[in-house]
């Protein structure tokens, strides 16, 4: 059965009132710091959001939020997991190899056209865990090369976007496996206003004092100019080595259409542009990745010269082979970031199986695509500027978590001195 907000806080609440309306008043909130800091939405401006069926109640808050600030049309775009599934029961072979690349074309000319994006994620973490590997992988080649026009606006920042989490049966039914669904439910809804920052009383002066704190702390990581990061602990030894002129970042950022937006609510990380020729040794997963439906899990690969020369997972193996064979830019890094354990979400003690909540728990690297916006001056970079200074190109653009409490990080200078940066998880 689909639960609206109404029978999710009603199931909550067993009749009592006030719970049902602190749920209303969290989602509200929610609503609010989507589309004021996170999304910072200016009037006059369209809005494009992407989101499934079950996010349709959190999905009419953010719409009535954007008209209230101004926005001069909201268009939702919504997704059917069920019908995901019919694909792979009755589809032809040929339907495993094709996208919409009009409705990706159609959204990139949007942002063109001076659009803001908002996804609102909370996908069942295994939705094609039983399909055949190879047509899963088929699925998200198509879609990848449909959706690289709107992809490189993203990534370049050319428009103010943001991604906020809204709670599902089947993604709390994946979190909490041993609670009732209406319970589950609750639990999920109550992890992502803390994580969000949604359950306090003045959310979006929370949000701005974090935002504030993030860009302290990549501000102290620019002083430092480090050339490398080395990372150890059980199974990784890894040597990153950094973008020339790369810049960390932390936040929110300006886009170049001047507007002021926090991409990733929650966020808790800093992150930074690898070069894509100076990555050494071997890492390995300390969470689960939740990829396109799929769960792969103890992913464990070592690299040379920057390139992924052996890769392992327990579980969803073969979906962790079709992805870094996407392109040549899948097997190496985009992005590098930095997470204390003491993060509001590594705190919960929750596994989310959700990327947007496990990468602010741990430090992850990224496989495939790097951010321009990390490399100085890097938005007016050509492409041929951005490879040369380090940047990778791809069709994906993967995190994956490699932090905990036992990893310990150096910063390698210039001259090859080590200095620590993160003991046991947490800043020096």
């Amino acid at each position: 059965m689909i639960m609206t907000a109404m029978t999710w806080t009603t199931a909550f609440a067993k009749g009592q009132f006030a719970q049902t309306l602190e749920f209303e008043q969290n989602l509200d909130r929610l609503a609010e710091v989507a589309v004021g800091p996170g999304l910072g939405l200016a009037p006059g401006q369209e809005l494009v959001m992407t989101t499934t069926l079950d996010a349709i109640p959190l999905a009419r808050r953010i719409t009535e939020h954007a008209y209230k600030a101004g926005a001069s049309l909201v268009t939702a775009l919504f997704t059917d997991e069920e019908s995901v599934l019919l694909r792979f029961r009755y589809g032809p072979d040929a339907s495993f190899d094709a996208a919409p690349s009009w409705l990706y074309e159609g959204m990139a000319q949007a942002y063109r056209t001076g659009a803001a994006r908002l996804a609102i994620v909370g996908n069942d973490p295994s939705l094609l865990s039983k399909e055949e590997p190879e047509k899963v992988s088929r699925v998200n080649r198509a879609t990848s090369k449909a959706y690289r026009p709107a992809l490189e606006l993203i990534a370049r920042h050319e428009i103010n976007w943001t991604i906020v989490a809204c709670a599902t049966p089947a993604w709390a039914a994946a979190v909490f496996p041993d609670l009732p669904p209406a319970e589950a439910l609750a639990r999920l809804w109550d992890a992502i206003f803390a994580a969000s920052r949604a359950d306090q009383p003045n959310p979006v002066a929370a949000w701005k004092e974090h935002d504030a704190n993030l860009h302290r702390r990549a501000d102290r990581l620019n002083d430092k100019r480090y050339s490398a990061l080395r990372f150890r602990r059980a199974g990784t030894d890894l040597s990153v080595g950094l973008a020339d002129d790369h810049l960390w970042l932390g936040g929110g950022t300006t886009a170049r259409n001047g507007r002021y937006c926090i991409p990733n609510m929650p966020t808790e990380e800093v992150f930074t542009t690898p070069h894509k020729d100076r990555v050494e040794g071997r890492v390995t997963s300390t969470k689960p990745l939740s990829y396109q439906g799929t769960l792969i899990e103890e992913i464990s690969v070592r690299f040379e010269a920057g390139q992924i020369v052996e890769a392992h997972a327990t579980q969803g193996n073969q979906v962790l082979q079709r992805m870094i064979e996407t392109d040549e830019g899948a097997r190496r890094l985009g992005e590098v970031s930095l997470v204390p354990q003491s993060s509001p979400i590594a705190s919960s003690g929750l596994l989310f199986m959700n990327t947007l909540f496990d990468e602010n728990a741990a430090c992850h690297i990224a496989m495939g695509q790097a951010y321009s916006t990390c490399l100085k001056d890097g938005a007016s970079l050509t492409p041929e500027q951005l490879a040369s200074r380090g940047a990778n190109n791809s069709l994906i653009h993967v995190d994956w978590m490699i932090g905990s409490n036992d990893i310990d990080v150096d910063g390698i200078t210039a001259a090859g001195d080590s200095e620590p940066v993160m003991r046991s998880g947490e800043w020096v």
